[in-house]
């Protein structure tokens, strides 16, 4: 029997947030799915079940939160075509992205963008460059020419991270998406900083969507989970065989918890990007700081794209779709840095992102620790640039807490405490 209606027009996205390929439970009515704990299903006969069979391939409570992810990245796969619609949860983040590259053979090459998650950076050069014989190219992908460059007959994949993870590069997903068409590479795209209530990288034309559950999609600080989406049956059907077959796979209770999250992704998010296109007109108004990137801002290098590419679905008409991400460069180095992040009071100083409170973090130290240093200092990561994340507090709270820490850092500097 199935588990969801698909006979409804199609819905806005703050809508699909909450009825995405859903519907009430049909042997009960229960409103949310129930949790399916159990690992295998009664069969009538040899082969012959309700659709399932070994909860690694086949459950309730995955397939629920899949479907409504697959419809908010708007993929239109029918059940027909693929169960879950195209979309497939894992147990991380990284868990997802090594599924997708499983995709690959043995001595296949891929572009990368230079600025990544550095678990990103981790899993490619450190695990698979050694066990799969991959290789990878890092480039900026907001150079068409470079990412030209660095294609050879053996690429495969153009993995792609807009905004990316520290420094909020934007990269133009259409020309890359039709790049890789023209050339029978398969695209990629990590939307976890922008999620799908402010992009789309099916529509622009990427074969696959990856995120980390953990971060907005979940929303909260409290599941670990990664999903690959696509809109392609045949992709999808491959995806599906690898989910299945290389098992890492989101537990049941997770996907309960990760489609709770997204059913109020949307009211989330408008206050992520409120809030922080507020906290970054304050910062880039504050002598303490020496610059920031956010792509909301006009002073962003890629801000016309990120203005056409990251919209706020469901908003007013010209809401802003910065997201909830600000990186700063503060006056100052490490001293100043250190200063600043132990004076914070409302703000966590804490790893990881997109929950609905208020992170900070130093990336050299932190997330991206795992990156050669040579390697942060092409990309800019340097001993003064600090990561925020901006919660649902109230702004202005935010603001005044990030005042006094700056505060801070002007007295201690004026009276020479390193």
């Amino acid at each position: 029997m199935s588990h969801h209606d698909d006979t409804r027009p199609p819905l806005r996205p703050a809508s699909t947030c909450i009825h995405g390929g859903q519907a009430a439970d049909p042997s009960t009515g229960a409103v949310m799915p129930p949790i399916s704990l159990a690992t295998t299903y009664a069969q009538r006969s040899p082969g012959v079940h309700q659709g399932y069979d070994y909860t690694r391939g086949t459950n309730p409570t995955r397939y629920a939160f899949e479907r409504c992810l697959a419809r908010l990245e708007g993929s239109a796969l029918t059940e027909k075509q693929d169960t879950s619609f195209g979309a497939f949860a894992f147990a991380s983040g990284l868990a997802a992205i090594g599924a997708a590259l499983d995709l690959l053979d043995s001595g296949d090459h891929v572009v990368a963008m230079d600025d990544l998650y550095g678990g990103t950076g981790r899993l490619f050069t450190r695990i698979r460059e050694r066990s799969a014989g991959l290789r990878f190219s890092f480039v900026d992908l907001t150079d068409l020419e470079k990412v030209e460059e660095a294609i050879t007959d053996r690429t495969k994949l153009i993995w792609v991270e807009t905004p990316t993870n520290p420094t909020l590069k934007v990269a133009d997903l259409a020309a890359l998406a039709a790049l890789g068409r023209s050339r029978g590479i398969l695209t990629a795209c990590d939307n976890t900083f922008a999620t799908p209530l402010l992009q789309r990288p099916l529509e622009h034309g990427i074969d696959i969507v990856m995120h980390s559950i953990t971060k907005y999609i979940g929303g909260h600080s409290d599941v670990l989970g990664g999903a690959l989406v696509t809109d392609n049956a045949e992709l999808a059907g491959r995806i599906r065989f690898l989910q299945f077959a290389g098992g890492a796979v989101l537990g049941p209770f997770d996907c309960y918890l990760a489609l709770r999250g997204i059913k109020t992704l949307s009211v989330r998010m408008r206050q992520h990007c409120e809030s922080a296109l507020k906290v970054a007109r304050f910062l880039e108004a504050h002598d303490k700081v020496q610059r920031v990137i956010y792509p909301g801002l006009a002073s962003h290098p890629q801000h016309a794209i990120a203005a056409r590419q990251m919209r706020f679905a469901g908003g007013p008409s010209g809401s802003g779709g910065g997201g909830g991400m600000i990186t700063i460069f503060l006056e100052g180095g490490l001293a100043e840095s250190r200063a600043f992040l132990e004076h914070v009071r409302l703000f966590t100083l804490a790893e990881s992102l997109g929950g609905v409170e208020s992170l900070i973090e130093h990336p050299a130290i932190m997330t991206h620790a795992s990156v050669p240093p040579d390697r942060r200092r092409q990309l800019g990561i340097a001993d003064n640039l600090v990561r925020i994340s901006v919660g649902i507090e109230d702004t202005d709270d935010l603001i005044e807490d990030l005042e006094q820490a700056l505060e801070a850092v002007k007295i201690g500097a004026a009276a020479g405490v390193s």
